[in-house]
């Protein structure tokens, strides 16, 4: 299965086309636009989450709510376009007005500037934007949807907001209870997590975080050990740093498998009436880059937002000189949202992997040879 987004942040709108998913899968439109509901809500979003309710609308592929087989195209249309239409329509604008040239730090202006030959770095950063997440977040909703029909389910939480951190450890069960303002587990902690992001607000300053995704119910052999790949862990790791602001991911223990002995980091395998048994999961679930049979745990950790209200020290690409980077209409804390971003990223490469190795036309097919598995 193949995925291809296209868009810019104040363009016409976002797009997708799935290529590759199964006929037959009966979709529930109302859980596509309740996850890009989720992905425009969280304390510390900025004004464009009130100006933006997004929607998707299925332009082909889908007849009566159930896939076609044929490729799949998505649109979530951006409703701030009207006030962006001078500035940024395909068939002529003014290109002169809502330059950036004063690149911010962090971000891809300069580099995408230096990358294509560019003098205003609007024609980099419409693109790299977060923005293109919502129709990855529409796209990944189909794939959970795919991904559920096997029996494989999908939750997160959001386990740290910059220094209040969750150390708790919470059953899968327990996410579907999660606090959705901060996406916290801990509403005491979620409490410190605002008053961070309050005093962000005032100095004009941003706040990254910390995530967690789980996966329930995926049989064991998914991805191989055989090319680096085709680790299912590589591959993850790589829908994951692909979202924008995605500084770190690990898997299970993570880093802390690092500082500890063998004896406390590898899950020991018992025999049981199914066959095997781990008693505990510090490998996430993954085991010489395959899946084996118990939750899948990642984290990943997202950057503070690098549009600053009170902007970092720069240079001005048209002239040359010293100055403080422009500021663009950006949040202050956006975890809730990176981590709705997380759970699509996982379900698309999940999706993938699924398909390229139980293939079928039909999600009737690919059901029973998933059913087959051990």
């Amino acid at each position: 299965m193949d995925i291809v987004t296209g868009g810019e942040s104040h363009g016409k709108g976002l797009f997708a086309i799935l290529e590759g998913l199964p006929a037959g899968l009966k979709l529930d439109l109302a859980a596509i636009d309740a996850a890009l509901g989720r992905r425009q809500s969280g304390y510390g979003r900025g004004a464009r989450q009130k100006i933006e309710q997004d929607r998707a609308e299925i332009l082909s592929g889908v007849r009566d709510s159930v896939t076609l087989g044929s490729p799949l195209t998505l649109a979530v249309w951006n409703r701030d376009y009207a006030a962006w239409e001078g500035v940024m329509a395909p068939e002529g604008c003014d290109v002169s007005r809502r330059t950036l040239t004063k690149v911010r730090p962090g971000h891809a202006d300069l580099a995408g500037m230096r990358k294509y030959g560019q003098s205003d770095a609007r024609n980099v950063l419409e693109r790299a934007s977060a923005r293109e997440t919502a129709v990855r977040v529409a796209a990944g909703e189909i794939c959970r949807q795919l991904l559920a029909a096997l029996g494989v389910k999908i939750a997160g939480y959001v386990c740290a907001v910059g220094s209040i951190a969750d150390t708790r450890r919470y059953s899968f069960e327990e996410l579907a209870a999660r606090e959705e303002t901060l996406g916290m587990m801990d509403g005491a902690l979620a409490a410190e997590a605002r008053a961070q992001i309050d005093a962000c607000i005032q100095a004009g300053d941003t706040l990254g975080g910390v995530a967690e995704v789980r996966v329930k119910g995926l049989k064991s052999g998914f991805g191989s050990c055989m090319t680096p790949s085709g680790k299912l862990d590589a591959r993850l790791a790589a829908a994951v740093i692909g979202i924008q602001a995605a500084k770190g991911v690990e898997f299970g223990m993570g880093f802390a498998a690092a500082v500890h002995r063998g004896s406390e980091v590898h899950d020991e395998i018992y025999p049981s009436e199914q066959g095997y048994l781990r008693k505990t999961n510090r490998a996430g679930g993954i085991e010489g880059g395959m899946s084996n049979g118990e939750e899948i745990v990642l984290r990943a950790a997202m950057k503070p937002i690098p549009t600053l209200m009170h902007g970092l020290h720069t240079v001005d690409t048209a002239t040359g000189e010293a100055a403080v980077a422009a500021a663009e209409r950006s949040d202050v804390c956006a975890i809730l949202a990176f981590e709705s971003i997380l759970e699509a990223a996982v379900a698309t490469e999940l999706a993938r992997v699924v398909i390229e190795r139980l293939g079928g036309d039909t999600v009737a097919e690919l059901t029973e040879r998933y059913r087959r598995l051990p």
